[in-house]
């Protein structure tokens, strides 16, 4: 009786592990972003989808997951030859999807390395119409072309390249050599010629700015002129008008005359000079002022001897009129004898 009870429970242990197999092995739970195959039988039968989902077990065979995510696969250098015989090696990064699991599970082997090669069989076509310099700047021209002969070739796989890039293009050595010396010359190049230009804006700047001040400088000058000459002219017409206001009669202006001679003597730079014939005719004006007859003439009468009703009898004023015609004679033949070069009277004056 033992013995039947333990083979009984035996019996429904494994009963249990056989119905937990069966029943893992019919649910599958499929991650968001992911695909699976089933074949039944060896063939093709249906694509799980994310979620969860029920096949046949021991009938049924679920292959391994296919990432549907865009996914980035760096492909190592590849040589390439130039139009100009330039061999460079270029590295590329491909971006890719898989939009059909099936055809990228049945259609091709290995979708990746069929990518790497195909990429590097269009690098050699694309590269080969460009010479070196064009290769080095036309990059965008070249991920164009290859994404639009990738995305083709691979659509019958069930794949989409969504972008092309190339991560490098490594030129020989000597080829960078001679970049950099290019380069090098270029740059001193640019330089020479932005310091050319320096000192070219620096010399016309300097010229507009010397020019500026020159007529800056000529402004001032004029107007400093004209300010000065109006000064002068301001002066002379206000000595002019004072002159005339006045109304100086000879006698005063030869006076002022001889006083000036003594300053034309006192001269550094005087070691000959001619006394003008006014001197004489000064000197006889100062004569008449002072009631002495010049030459030529009768002693005039003096007002105080002319008659007059309105005008009450003079004082007794103390007579300084010869004084001071003695003075003004004094004063002139001190600066003559002072002034030690010769001197000459105009023509027609007599010495005194």
């Amino acid at each position: 009786m033992a013995d039947i009870a333990i083979a009984g429970i035996v019996a429904l242990v494994i009963a249990l592990l056989m119905v937990a197999t069966v029943v893992m092995r019919s649910v599958w739970i499929v991650p968001q972003a992911r695909a699976r195959n089933v074949e039944r039988v060896g063939r093709y039968r249906k694509t799980l989808q994310p979620g969860l989902n029920f096949i046949i077990p021991f009938v049924d065979k679920v292959k391994p997951l296919i990432d549907l995510r865009e996914q980035v696969v760096a492909f190592q250098g590849q040589p390439v030859i130039t139009e100009d015989n330039v061999v460079v090696v270029i590295d590329t990064v491909l971006f890719f999807q898989v939009t059909d699991p099936r055809a990228a599970d049945y259609e091709i082997v290995d979708y990746i390395k069929a990518i790497e090669q195909l990429t590097a069989t269009q690098l050699r076509n694309v590269i080969g119409t460009l010479d070196l310099e064009a290769s080095l700047s036309s990059r965008d021209r070249i991920n164009t072309a290859l994404r639009g002969v990738l995305d083709d070739a691979s659509g019958k796989w069930g794949i989409r390249v969504t972008r092309v890039e190339i991560k490098a293009i490594e030129p020989p050595q000597s080829i960078k050599d001679a970049m950099q010396k290019q380069m090098r010359a270029e740059r001193e190049k640019r330089a020479t010629i932005l310091q050319a230009e320096g000192v070219r804006q620096s010399r016309i700047l300097t010229a507009e700015g010397e020019k500026q001040g020159a007529i800056l400088k000529a402004e001032g000058a004029r107007q400093s002129a004209i300010l000065r000459a109006e000064g002068q002219a301001r002066a002379i017409e206000h000595v002019f008008t004072s002159i005339h206001e006045n109304d100086p009669d000879p006698k005063l202006l030869a006076y002022q005359y001889l006083q000036t001679l003594p300053q034309l003597a006192k001269g550094e730079g005087n070691t000959f000079w001619v006394i003008p014939s006014e001197v004489t005719s000064a000197l006889q004006a100062v004569t008449r002022a002072f009631g002495g007859p010049g030459e030529g003439e009768e002693a005039r009468p003096s007002r105080r001897d002319r008659p007059s009703r309105d005008v009450p009898e003079p004082r007794e004023v103390p007579d300084r009129r010869s004084e001071a015609l003695a003075q003004a004679e004094a004063a002139l033949h001190t600066a003559l004898d002072e002034h030690t070069p010769p001197y000459e009277l105009a023509p027609g004056t007599e010495r005194t």
